[in-house]
């Protein structure tokens, strides 16, 4: 009998942890979603499914704000992704070589990810201050980075492409070096080019690491808040304020945490419906 239960009282603090702080909150989201909950009202009223059909509705009160937002979100998650895809792998290949100096650089490009999204934002949203910002002093421009499209978007997706792919080049660098390297050297003997190499050699011992990556860049994107409501507070007017910043601004801002769990739960079930194609993607590439 102790043989058997011992598994599973290894298990049990991280049980613990993970119903606290994860399946629990979950469910007091889900509760939330079905009521108008507000936390100046002494009784929060059942409203069903009112909640989310108010996002699919033109003349709701949301319906507008709440689209505005996953444009938003949209904008930023299909801007970003590529480069945070294709950039880290560049640099893991080229930090993947043998040169003077790697481990430096390793470190170098890893070093901005360790900072917190509050240093990064304003750090980056004094540097990109149309009129005081070193960025237009550098290159003695006027350029409104944070006040006007499309320099708004280019300033959140660069502020967050340099701060963020060292991770992602970190975890190929890893995935790189699981390849053997017995793999180049026989196509090197049957004459592959580098292309030909990278594209039949290296992408397929990357495949479950890109999977890893591009799922979560994208699940990391659509949740993207603190360098929208730091760098630009959602300017100009609301076109960069995702969805993610507008739940927080509506479920606290505005005490309304009923309609904002709705919308975090639509959130979530889009993108588990992007998550499960992503994988049905790459289980189809692999199989065929």
């Amino acid at each position: 009998m102790h043989g058997t239960s011992t598994p599973y009282l290894f298990l049990l603090p991280y049980l613990l942890i993970f119903g606290v702080f994860g399946l629990l909150p979950i469910g007091l989201g889900v509760w939330l979603s079905l009521h108008q909950w507000d936390f100046q009202l002494p009784n929060k009223p059942f409203t069903g499914l009112d909640n989310y059909t108010e996002l699919f509705t033109p003349d709701s009160l949301v319906y507008s704000d709440w689209w505005e937002s996953v444009r938003a979100t949209a904008i930023f998650t299909v801007l970003s992704v590529p480069l945070l895809v294709a950039l880290p792998l560049g640099i893991a290949m080229l930090l993947n070589r043998r040169f003077p100096g790697r481990t430096f650089f390793r470190a170098v490009y890893f070093a901005p990810y360790v900072l917190g999204v509050a240093v990064v934002g304003l750090l980056w949203r004094f540097l990109l201050d149309a009129n005081l910002g070193f960025v237009n002093h550098l290159f003695g421009t006027h350029t409104p980075w944070l006040t006007a499209t499309p320099w708004a978007w280019v300033s959140l997706v660069g502020v967050t492409v340099w701060w963020t792919c060292g991770f992602n080049a970190v975890i190929y660098l890893a995935g790189l070096q699981d390849i053997p390297a017995e793999l180049y050297e026989a196509s090197k003997m049957d004459g592959a080019s580098a292309w030909q190499r990278f594209w039949h050699v290296t992408l397929p011992g990357l495949r479950p690491v890109l999977l890893f990556v591009i799922t979560t860049t994208i699940l990391a994107s659509a949740n993207m808040f603190g360098q929208s409501y730091l760098i630009t507070q959602g300017a100009p007017g609301n076109e960069t304020r995702t969805v993610v910043s507008y739940v927080v601004a509506l479920g606290i801002g505005q005490n309304d945490a009923g309609r904002a769990a709705a919308m975090s739960v639509t959130l979530t079930l889009m993108l588990a419906v992007v998550s499960i194609a992503n994988f049905r993607i790459f289980r189809y590439q692999e199989d065929s």
